[in-house]
């Protein structure tokens, strides 16, 4: 139940409005690369994308069923519940059965975690593989010799294929290195885990070469600063405020707890606190010499948070309890029969050396806590009221006006004015995603500035004819619809010449005559100032929006 509960709301929180009915540009490359042929795919990747690489060949296989909007997202939806049970899991292995279904349900009902669980992108699946990984770690730790080999290699394995998912992932290793620093584990411990971290590396090496190369993708990203990471701390926690403070007063208490009272235990705080602040950290410090931070980035991160939040719960149930014994208390004596052994029926001990001299200490007995049902049900209850405080968040992000562009809507509009024949002119390239996912709305149309399509070139949106032909094109039409960025028509200087060279075209030659406006990205109509009348190429007047 403990597991369960938490993955089952999850799963509907992650289904409620999944079918929101648009893509914005990220889905939409996804969408159009992943129905590609897997000689395309993998084309494309030599030249763009590699990093998300392996997570298209997995969505070629997930579309090849049934293409559409709402089996692109439910991997994500699947892989956000089955974190939100792995969290509960970890909780309940490190703590006690209400730990974990505290985390889980803290997991399940934090508004970051709901948006990309319904995002068509592999960050619901890589935080899934994170959470694995860790618990397969706590398992490893937690194994009779500590240092197993199939429990390290199936670490390895989960946290390889995890990071080849988005090799960021592989801050995971520093996360899980001060965890058992923490915990102060033996020398086989640690040779175990440097094993499995030394296969993960090297699997890895291959993956971040090509991408190195491709890191002009992330010329748009700039440094963070303090307020990127209260943002994110307030995303991991909770962004309304009441829950903020309460859960940062929760996760201090649960702190006090990060290191175990002997060597070879983990505790909630100990596992927790590296993997929501480690990861975080180390991106940021990176992008201070070259910027890589995102937030969905470090998404897997977050499943950090609950668990130390949880463990702080908790403490505060075990104080209430003794202030005021009510409820069934755990027994803290030994059994009569046990007694000469000194081992108890609730924390049996192995204290035995291992063959390097070391020995896994086996966590100590559980100091009496009110573990009256009522306190658990307490828990949820409150958790309950966190996710009522925060529903506005929730009902708001399954809007498809919430994300940064509406390609469907853009296409709808598209698909009622445009007849075949009609020139049409994206600004930048990449605005094409919008013909690429709803190719029904562009049928018959000129591309006017495309060479080769982007499945045939290789690349994520075509290749495009150079300057001389752009104009000589452009010179024999005397109407242009246009699929803009709406920031390079209020004034941004394009990056690209190519985009430079048609918005200068376009301000020379044409004049605006209609605009339909769809918050990012725009459709408009452009004539030929000798057929216009004079109009400047902004209208001053508002724009004509266009039908939801």
């Amino acid at each position: 139940m403990a597991v369960t509960v938490p993955a089952g709301v999850m799963l509907a929180v992650g289904l409620w409005g999944v079918d929101r009915g648009g893509m914005w540009r990220d889905e939409a490359v996804t969408f159009q690369v992943a129905r590609r042929t897997v000689p395309q795919i993998w084309r494309l990747l030599h030249g763009v994308d590699a990093v998300h690489g392996l997570y298209y060949l997995f969505m070629h296989a997930v579309l090849a069923v049934r293409p559409g909007e709402v089996p692109l997202r439910l991997p994500s939806v699947c892989a956000a519940a089955a974190t939100a049970g792995l969290v509960a899991a970890l909780g309940t292995r490190l703590g006690r059965p209400r730990v974990g279904l505290w985390a889980g349900l803290l997991y399940a009902v934090t508004p970051m975690v709901g948006h990309y669980a319904q995002e068509g992108r592999s960050y619901a699946l890589v935080a899934a593989g994170a959470a694995g990984a860790t618990l397969l770690l706590v398992r490893a730790v937690g194994s009779a010799s500590g240092g197993a080999g199939r429990s390290w290699w199936a670490y390895g394995v989960v946290l390889g294929v995890t990071c080849l998912l988005h090799e960021l992932a592989v801050l995971l290793l520093l996360a899980h290195a001060v965890t058992l620093g923490l915990a102060r584990v033996g020398r086989r411990v640690w040779r175990g885990w440097a094993c499995a971290a030394g296969v993960v590396v090297v699997v890895l090496l291959p993956m971040v070469a090509v991408s190195r190369a491709q890191s002009a993708q992330l010329a748009w990203v700039r440094e963070p600063d303090m307020e990127s990471a209260q943002e994110l701390l307030r995303a991991f926690v909770g962004p309304a405020s009441g829950v903020y403070w309460t859960c940062l007063v929760l996760a201090g208490m649960g702190l006090s707890r990060v290191v175990g009272r002997r060597a070879g235990e983990l505790t909630c705080a100990g596992v927790g606190a590296p993997l929501a602040v480690v990861p975080p950290v180390m991106l940021m410090l990176m992008s201070q010499v070259a910027p890589l931070y995102v937030d969905r980035y470090v998404l897997y991160a977050l499943a950090g948070a609950p668990l130390v939040v949880a463990a702080g719960a908790d403490r505060v149930a075990g104080v209430v309890g003794r202030l005021r014994p009510v409820g069934r208390r755990v027994p803290t004596l030994p059994h009569p029969r046990l007694r000469s052994s000194g081992e108890t029926p609730l924390a049996p001990r192995d204290d035995s050396p291992h063959d390097d001299g070391t020995s896994i200490a086996q966590p100590p007995p559980k100091s009496p806590h009110f573990t009256s049902p009522l306190v658990t049900l307490t828990g949820a209850l409150a958790i309950a009221c966190a996710f009522v405080h925060q529903l506005p968040l929730l009902r708001e992000d399954r809007s498809p006006d919430h994300r940064p562009d509406n390609l469907a809507a853009v296409s709808t509009v598209a698909a009622r004015e445009l007849r075949p024949g009609d020139p049409v002119l994206f600004l930048p390239s990449h605005t094409r995603a919008t013909a690429l996912a709803y190719p029904g709305a562009f049928r018959g149309t000129r591309d006017v500035a495309l060479a080769v399509t982007a499945p045939a070139s290789g690349t994520l949106y075509g290749t495009e004819v150079d300057a001389d032909v752009l104009r000589r094109r452009l010179a024999g039409i005397d109407r242009v619809w246009v699929v803009a960025a709406r920031y390079l028509l209020d004034g941004a200087e394009p990056r690209r010449p190519a985009d430079r060279l048609k918005l200068a075209v376009l301000n020379e030659r044409f004049a605006l005559s209609e605009r339909f406006v769809r918050d990012r990205v725009e459709l408009r109509l452009y004539v030929r100032r000798t057929l216009a009348t004079d109009s400047p190429v902004l209208p001053a007047g508002p724009p004509r929006p266009a039908p939801r």
